[in-house]
C-alpha cells in the first residue's frame, strides 16, 4: 500500500499503476481474492512461490536487493568486490542512512535510507519515531544499529501492535541515555570511518503518527492467502502494511507480487 503521513496516516491501495484510496473504504465490507497468480515484480516471471516478498526464484538468488545484507547490512562484502550489483549498490547502499528509534510496541532502534523517512516507519507501525543518527552508507548505520541493539530492541512485535494504542516514549530521553552508555562504541566508529561519517543527530523533535482504525482486535488472527484465497469481513482499521478487519488481519506488504480482486460495499 502507498502511504501518506497525515493525521491520520493516509493509505492507498497500489493496482497496477492505479492508486485506489483506502481511508473512505473503513467501516464496509471488504472482499479480498487470491487469483492464483504470483508474478515477479522485478522480472515479471510468473512464479508459484514468491520469495522476500515478491520475487522469483532465480531474481531472489541473483538481485542484491535479495542479499543477506539487507537484513544485515553490517555484513555488506560491497568493498570486498563481490557485490552482486555494484551499481545498484552504489545507488542504495552507499548514500545516506538515518538510524532512528521508534516506539511500536515499545521502545526499538531501526535504520532506513534518508529518502525512505517518514514511510518506514508508517510500514512498522511506530505510533512515534525519532532520528538519531545520520550515517554515510548503509553498511555504518548496521554498525551503529548493531551497538544500540545491545541497550534496546530491533524488532516490532506485529502482534502486540495490532492489539491497540501503545503508552508515549520519552524517545529525546531514551537517545540521550543511549549516546551515554554507547559513547566508547560510537567514538570507536568515528574513529574508524570519519567523524563526518557517522553524526548524532539531536535537534529534532518525535513524529507522532496516528493511524485510521476505528477498532483494534481483541485477538489477532492473522489470514495466509495460499492456504484460503478468499477473505471477507468488515474493514474496521489500517496499521503498519495490516488491513485490520472484523475476522482477521492481513499483512498486505507479504502479498505483494500476486494477483489480487478487492472488492468493498
Amino acid at each position: 500500500m502507498a502511504v501518506r503521513l497525515e493525521e491520520p496516516v493516509q493509505y492507498a491501495f497500489r493496482l497496477d499503476d492505479a492508486e485506489i484510496p483506502a481511508n473512505p473504504l473503513i467501516g464496509q465490507a471488504l472482499r479480498l481474492e487470491y487469483l492464483g497468480a504470483i508474478h515477479c515484480i522485478h522480472c515479471g516471471r510468473k512464479t508459484k512461490t514468491s520469495f522476500s516478498q515478491g520475487y522469483c526464484y532465480p531474481c531472489f538468488t541473483k538481485l542484491a536487493q535479495c542479499d543477506s545484507c539487507i537484513i544485515s547490512p553490517e555484513k555488506c562484502h560491497f568493498e570486498a568486490g563481490t557485490c552482486r550489483e555494484p551499481e545498484w549498490g552504489e545507488r542504495f547502499c552507499m548514500t545516506d542512512h538515518v538510524v532512528y528509534l521508534a516506539n511500536s510496541t515499545g521502545i526499538k532502534v531501526g535504520i532506513t535510507r534518508a529518502s525512505q523517512v517518514p514511510t518506514r516507519w508508517i510500514d512498522q507501525g511506530a505510533s512515534q519515531a525519532l532520528p538519531i543518527m545520520r550515517v554515510a552508507t548503509r553498511q555504518q548505520s548496521g554498525f551503529v544499529e548493531d551497538l544500540l541493539r545491545t541497550r534496546v530492541a530491533d524488532r516490532t512485535n506485529w502482534r502486540a501492535m495490532l492489539k491497540g494504542e501503545v503508552p508515549a516514549l520519552d524517545l529525546p530521553a531514551i537517545r540521550d541515555e543511549l549516546f551515554e552508555h554507547c559513547a566508547e562504541g560510537l567514538r570507536a566508529l568515528q574513529d574508524r570511518f570519519g567523524l563526518q561519517a557517522i553524526q548524532p543527530v539531536t535537534d529534532l523533535a518525535p513524529i507522532e503518527i496516528k493511524y485510521p482504525v476505528d477498532a483494534y482486535p481483541t485477538k489477532v488472527v492473522s489470514f495466509d492467502l495460499d492456504k484460503t484465497s478468499v477473505v471477507e469481513g468488515t474493514l474496521r482499521g489500517i496499521k503498519g502494511q495490516y488491513l485490520i478487519l472484523d475476522t482477521g488481519v492481513i499483512n498486505l506488504r507479504k502479498y505483494t507480487a500476486y494477483q489480487l480482486a478487492i472488492s468493498a460495499a
